[in-house]
């Protein structure tokens, strides 16, 4: 897609041809490229696959932008690296809550997190090196009737002094795929860390290393109904811990910090285990969840946490320990035929277990369905039967 495809898009013919594409019901490409063009006789070819390639981006986006989507635009890679709606929604409301009035966004893509801005009341603008996702992320903020200024230019040369807070989500991906070097990111991760010395925000990867974050910097990361999906960096006055774990859920977000993580021990298996959020454990705060539930560590090195009392919390899956299996898979898949067990949720960590595999293997026939979690109690191999509650 080019920036005239964009405008075209935009106009009322483009509009129309886009609405009908969308409505299709045909998930053959030929097949649904030939029904478009029955419907829209006149439209070039080159336009009917831009709107056949928006109608299906439309549908996938549903899933970050939620009922937005059917009126935004995108790019497939910039689709991809758009923040969820979710998550940059939460972000924009940390912004309002210290106070910031005006954002900018350095590298804004396709302009997820600039309708989050705008969303929540922040004077925004988004600056990025590619006219056709500057157009996109122009689109979208028309498209939602939000305001906001966006422009082509190279992030390492704007002025951010003007702005209250300054927002960068680096591209780490390169002409060979997604890159781990932090000095190949765009805008590099140097750029970042100057940033961070400001009232500043940086999206990462959830894997970034805690010993490479600035000292004074707070890195919080964010799961999304369960999925862990970025590392937020907060610079100034913005960093107000060393380390967070937010979790949004349905009902709304919990958040954890070190000052919640008084320490855990290693302690004897209770009648309940929880398996912490994946946010919970990059930002290392497993510990906290321990003491949350009155609990403990199966293992120091094992991210689960055992108790003897039922308590539910936003950052962990509780589940009822119903007794203990032998670990060895001979003895295994008698002990799951006895019990007449067909349908297996295989939960593994610690210990090396394909679950697919194993779920083969074990070639289960009975009609009853269970949970079993394959794991390291005290630094010993061992299977749990547990019930989630």
């Amino acid at each position: 897609m080019d920036v005239a495809s964009v405008h075209w898009l935009q106009t009322e013919d483009g509009r129309r041809v886009l609405d009908r594409a969308a409505s299709l019901d045909e998930p053959d490409p030929l097949r649904a490229r030939a029904a478009l063009e029955r419907a829209c006789p006149g439209t070039a070819p080159d336009l009917l696959a831009v709107a056949l390639t928006q109608a299906g981006l439309r549908e996938r986006a549903a899933a970050k932008f939620g009922a937005l989507a059917a009126s935004m635009l995108f790019t497939p890679e910039g689709l991809e690296q758009a923040t969820r709606l979710s998550v940059a929604t939460h972000r924009a409301a940390r912004l309002t809550a210290y106070d910031a009035s005006t954002v900018i966004d350095l590298g804004c893509g396709i302009g997820g997190d600039l309708v989050a801005f705008a969303r929540a009341g922040l004077t925004c603008a988004g600056v990025d090196l590619d006219p056709v996702r500057v157009a996109v992320a122009t689109a979208n903020l028309a498209a939602l009737d939000l305001p906001g200024a966006v422009g082509v230019a190279d992030a390492l040369e704007v002025d951010v002094a003007p702005f209250d807070v300054a927002f960068a989500d680096p591209a780490r991906r390169t002409g060979r795929g997604r890159t781990f070097s932090l000095e190949a990111w765009t805008p590099p991760w140097s750029f970042a860390e100057t940033l961070l010395e400001r009232d500043a925000c940086v999206k990462t990867a959830p894997g970034i290393p805690h010993d490479v974050v600035p000292a004074g910097v707070e890195a919080e990361w964010v799961s999304d109904h369960g999925e862990v999906k970025e590392a937020a960096l907060w610079g100034g006055r913005l960093a107000t811990v060393a380390r967070r774990a937010t979790v949004i859920r349905d009902g709304g977000l919990a958040t954890l910090t070190e000052e919640d993580d008084p320490g855990a021990d290693v302690v004897p298996l209770g009648r309940y285990l929880y398996e912490p959020d994946g946010a919970v454990i990059r930002a290392g705060l497993v510990t906290a969840v321990a003491a949350g539930v009155q609990g403990g560590l199966l293992d120091r090195h094992i991210a689960y946490v055992t108790a003897d009392s039922s308590f539910r919390t936003p950052f962990a899956r509780s589940y009822e320990v119903l007794e203990t299996l032998p670990h060895r898979e001979k003895p295994l898949r008698a002990a799951l035929h006895e019990r007449g067990i067909g349908r297996l949720t295989i939960k593994k960590r610690g210990v090396d277990v394909v679950p697919d595999q194993l779920r083969k293997r074990l070639a289960l026939t009975g009609d009853n369905e269970a949970t079993i979690v394959l794991t390291r109690v005290a630094g010993q191999g061992t299977c749990l039967l547990v019930r989630p509650f």
